[in-house]
């Protein structure tokens, strides 16, 4: 399949498609800069479960009582929340068909966030470059951006991720078609 409008599915049979979102190595330019939509809205069950589920038992995540006698008068968003809704929001585009997350770095607070807030996410990448150790995959760096429904960055980090190559060096597109069971795309 060559038609470019057509990147995020794979012909199985003529006339037949099937999803396939996410960016491969080649796909990724330095400098681009994705929007992740939906926005995401928190709700007091996501906020109270998650927290307790990561065993963050500050009365400050799921005790309002507590919470409103503090300096933010309202339950606060646990911020383990807030990077995993984040984080989760760019999967589809920047790691769906990533090898391996490498790790995340610079994860830093900027904002608190409560309940009823809607979380946006935009991801720049920042570099990347071939793995020496692994052919046929490269290295990429990207800076996420998580803001809420007022434009305020409440979160930004940067993230590193494995990612395989469309075309390894010295394979022909259609040697890597067969090797991948045809999900390598043009």
């Amino acid at each position: 399949m060559n038609d470019p409008t057509l990147l995020a599915y794979i012909e199985v049979e003529p006339g037949r498609f099937r999803e396939d979102p996410g960016l491969r190595y080649e796909d990724y330019v330095v400098g681009h800069v994705f929007e992740h939509r939906p926005g995401r809205t928190i709700t007091t069950t996501d906020n109270i479960w998650s927290s307790l589920l990561c065993l963050n038992q500050h009365p400050l995540h799921i005790d309002a009582v507590y919470a409103a006698e503090t300096e933010f008068n309202q339950l606060l968003v646990s911020s383990l929340v807030t990077f995993g809704i984040v984080n989760g929001m760019t999967v589809k585009t920047i790691s769906q068909q990533a090898v391996a997350n490498l790790g995340w770095d610079k994860v830093r607070l900027n904002a608190p966030v409560f309940v009823g807030d809607t979380l946006y996410a935009e991801t720049r990448i920042v570099d990347k470059r071939p793995s020496a150790s692994r052919p046929g995959e490269g290295i990429v760096t990207v800076h996420t951006t998580g803001r809420n429904q007022n434009g305020v960055q409440v979160i930004e980090f940067d993230r590193s991720l494995l990612a395989s190559m469309r075309h390894p060096a010295g394979h022909p597109a259609e040697e890597v078609d067969a090797l991948s069971g045809g999900k390598a795309r043009s």
